[in-house]
């Protein structure tokens, strides 16, 4: 059951990718959802900031491919593996995404490399996250 719950909920990711409906984002994340960054050591939690990391990565990387899936025996694992371009770095990384019951992303976390990428996409986020976090 949960398998083909979250098979159905990765063909809609692909489907937002595809089509630029960030709209399916807002079906797929749950509220609690947490993202753990390549660059932050700290997690992001909650769906608000979730989503604009997400939309915003999508706007940066350029040539955005998937290549390989694989879920886990439970079925509520994925690992996506991917590359893409920001600006002139090319980067290769992996989404591990974990979904709920009902589908819905609970944890995703990203794995980049190598380091000239993934320092290119750090900077261009960076100003992003600045003006997008409350100031403390």
């Amino acid at each position: 059951m949960a398998l083909t719950t979250t098979q159905a909920a990765i063909q809609r990711w692909h489907e937002m990718l595809q089509t630029g409906d960030m709209s399916i984002l807002n079906e797929l994340l749950a509220e609690d959802v947490v993202f753990r960054s390549p660059v932050a050591y700290n997690p992001y939690p909650g769906k608000q900031v979730v989503f604009f990391i997400l939309t915003n990565v999508i706007q940066i990387f350029e040539n955005f491919t998937y290549h390989r899936e694989f879920y886990t025996e439970d079925g509520l694992n994925v690992v996506l593996e991917f590359s893409a371009h920001v600006g002139e770095k090319k980067l290769k990384g992996i989404d591990m995404i974990q979904f709920n019951e009902q589908g819905q992303i609970i944890d995703f976390e990203v794995m980049l490399r190598p380091k000239s990428g993934l320092e290119a996409l750090a900077a261009q986020m960076g100003q992003r996250m600045a003006a997008f976090m409350p100031k403390a």
